[in-house]
């Protein structure tokens, strides 16, 4: 299979050409892509959901190599401080019973639950037989686990599980009692680096294959899956066998050096995600810069 290098950014990822976003393959979305980015280049800049501290050689990147403008106000999830405000966010159903939830999970042991979501797209991306070998995963590695399913024609397959429709930050408010199995979408992503978990990562197209590489050979705190293709259908993608799955589970859970050392890096950059959003942070102060700039831009208009 094809691989290519990522040319002129802080770090070279080694990327396989049925990983880039579909845009890439196809002319006349790569045109409208060309045409957004003509005009951002005439913005007086991107505000950005992430955090200094997590990507500092990228924030130089853009603004001293592409010379633009950006501000790095995130993560904005931990502006929503109590439980049950971050529990109502991602348009699950509010009647769900969080506090069952949470007692649930404060019942198990550290780190021992296993979150499975593939956000909104799920049902498009995620076979039958890719869901079968998923139950058989965490069946082999006889887990705790909780695994959010939104598509009801999939229930032949899951009639087994209980599980209830439910807002995609539900369970990163407890994030000492699972790990995640995440898509790698950005919001995704940088959940559960504010919560402090390790990433089963698992991406099936647009961004997110570009999001993994960081978080597995930069960050160092996600194991692959081994996704290969990417695409918005499942029929193009391939499947993951359940074996590898529940390696790759072990893995992240693991209570030896590997997992241990993962856990740690996790923690470290939630302790900078939280530290970058209170006053003197860098997002808390690149959000100051950014209300200043657009307050001096009014009065030039005004005068």
């Amino acid at each position: 299979m094809e691989t290519r290098l990522s040319p002129g950014l802080p770090h070279q990822f080694e990327m396989h050409r049925s990983q880039y976003p579909s845009l890439f393959k196809n002319k006349e979305k790569l045109s409208m892509a060309k045409r957004v980015s003509e005009m951002d280049a005439k913005s007086h800049g991107e505000i950005v959901n992430s955090f200094l501290e997590l990507e500092a050689n990228y924030a130089v990147h853009w603004r001293e190599v592409v010379c633009r403008k950006a501000w790095l106000v995130g993560p904005v999830g931990l502006c929503n401080e109590k439980l049950i405000e971050q529990s109502h966010r991602g348009g699950g159903n509010k009647s769900f019973r969080t506090e069952e939830l949470l007692q649930w999970l404060d019942s198990k042991h550290a780190g021992s639950v296993v979150y499975i979501c593939f956000g909104s797209m799920a049902n498009l991306v995620i076979s039958n037989d890719q869901l079968m070998k998923i139950a058989i995963a965490l069946k082999e590695s006889d887990r705790h686990f909780i695994w959010v399913i939104k598509s009801s024609d999939q229930e032949d397959y899951t009639d087994w599980l209980h599980h209830q429709r439910m807002g995609s930050s539900d369970t990163y408010i407890k994030p000492s009692s699972y790990r995640g199995c995440s898509h790698c979408g950005w919001n995704s992503t940088l959940e559960a680096i504010s919560a402090g978990v390790p990433m089963i990562t698992w991406p099936m197209n647009g961004d997110q294959f570009f999001n993994e590489k960081p978080i597995v050979e930069v960050l160092q705190v996600g194991v692959t899956v081994g996704a290969k293709e990417g695409g918005w259908y499942f029929e193009e993608r391939q499947l993951i066998e359940a074996e590898t799955i529940r390696s790759v589970i072990e893995r992240v859970v693991d209570e030896g050096f590997e997992g241990e050392a993962m856990r740690n890096r996790a923690k470290e950059l939630k302790e900078k995600a939280e530290a970058a959003m209170q006053e003197g942070g860098s997002s808390y102060a690149d959000i100051r810069n950014l209300i200043g700039e657009l307050m001096d831009r009014r009065n030039e208009l005004l005068i």
